[in-house]
């Protein structure tokens, strides 16, 4: 195609960041739509607040009250697989579980190996494009990556010594396996896709485009990271996410969508997170908290991401201030907007500087149908 040709189709990178910025694109991220099954998504969301509910003040109660962070890790696991065939959501519990614990095991090692802070945010920015090829690869659906570079990023700390390596892994693999079982308990709740009402499925992209994808959700990732430590950001891991969880939509006009939803919800969200916090809430409304938050959050997202953000912010902020080491305050509240707003921007930034010929030209075209009222 020539350029005057490409030019035409507005498929320049400036033409890109154009049709981003159009007035269209944000009604577009207010957009409700159909969920796929609000029976499994509410199951999904029941599933993991009943793990939360019977392992989070177990965990308290025990002598190892510390690791009841780890354990809320393991509880996310029972969110995977709500759409996958019958006989086959086990299989992919299983495989998330695995990488969970992995996820805090190979984490933690760094430390115990010596590897400086520096580092492990290095090592967790790779993560981000490790563990959004699996997850693409193996088509688990969602909630995706984020989940596992969440407990990376939750595991990242100076100077660990063995014994706590071995005691958050174990933790968190622990409440993998009651995810598992409790799931496998209620799986004929479950709604199953059949020939009439299948549930619909991201196509496998070619390796070459998985593996580009993952590359600039690390290069995203990492470019996060960096500007957050540049402003003294206390949390750059968050950053990470932001950026990655921008930056793994399959199309530009999904990455923009996602950058504007993530931010609006984020901000609403780290209010009701702050009204929280300044209660000085006792653990057990805490774990309250996280399994109704948790409930309603797969309830809505569905339907949109940014109301879904509404309530993943004050649950990923009450379980970030359940298993910190030191006591967090409201004033994550901020942070939290903060690092998001540093994520996504960078996400949406380097999602079209990165960007490919045919992410352009999809962008262009879509941009042209809605423009001339067609879909």
């Amino acid at each position: 195609m020539s350029v005057a040709a490409r030019q035409g189709l507005g498929a320049r990178r400036r033409d890109a960041a154009r049709h981003l910025l159009h007035p269209g694109q944000l009604k577009d991220s207010l957009t409700l739509v159909r969920q796929v099954s609000l029976r499994n998504a509410t199951l999904a969301g029941l599933q993991a607040a009943a793990v939360a509910a019977i392992a989070l003040p177990l965990v308290h109660l025990s002598p190892w009250p510390h690791l009841i962070g780890f354990a809320a890790l393991g509880a996310l696991v029972a969110l995977f697989g709500r759409f996958a065939p019958a006989g086959r959501r086990g299989g992919v519990l299983l495989q998330c579980g695995l990488l969970q614990s992995a996820a805090v095991l190979f984490m933690s090692l760094a430390s115990w190996l010596g590897a400086p802070i520096g580092l492990q945010l290095g090592l967790l920015a790779l993560s981000c494009g490790v563990f959004l090829f699996l997850c693409t690869a193996s088509r688990f659906g969602p909630p995706g990556p984020l989940i596992f570079v969440f407990a990376a990023g939750a595991s990242v700390a100076p100077g660990l010594s063995l014994e706590q390596v071995i005691e958050r892994t174990v933790a968190t693999g622990i409440v993998c396996v009651l995810a598992w079982g409790l799931c496998a308990a209620t799986e004929a709740i479950r709604q199953r896709p059949t020939e009439e009402r299948p549930f619909p499925e991201e196509p496998l992209r070619p390796l070459g485009h998985r593996l580009i994808v993952a590359a600039r959700s690390i290069a995203g990732a990492g470019a996060a990271i960096l500007i957050s430590l540049a402003l003294d950001g206390r949390h750059p891991a968050w950053a990470a996410m932001g950026a990655l969880a921008v930056m793994q939509g399959p199309h530009l006009h999904i990455v923009m969508n996602r950058a504007l939803q993530r931010m609006a919800g984020t901000v609403v969200g780290a209010l009701l997170a702050w009204l929280v916090l300044v209660q000085h809430p006792s653990v057990g409304m805490v774990i309250l908290a996280v399994a109704a938050l948790q409930l309603l959050t797969e309830v809505v997202i569905g339907a949109n991401y940014a109301i879904g953000q509404v309530l993943v912010t004050p649950m990923a902020l009450l379980m970030t201030a359940l298993g910190a080491p030191q006591p967090l305050g409201p004033e994550m509240a901020q942070e939290r907007i903060v690092e998001t707003f540093v994520g996504g921007a960078v996400g949406v930034v380097l999602s079209v500087t990165l960007s490919t010929l045919d992410d352009r030209r999809h962008l262009a075209e879509r941009r042209r149908r809605l423009a001339g009222g067609i879909g």
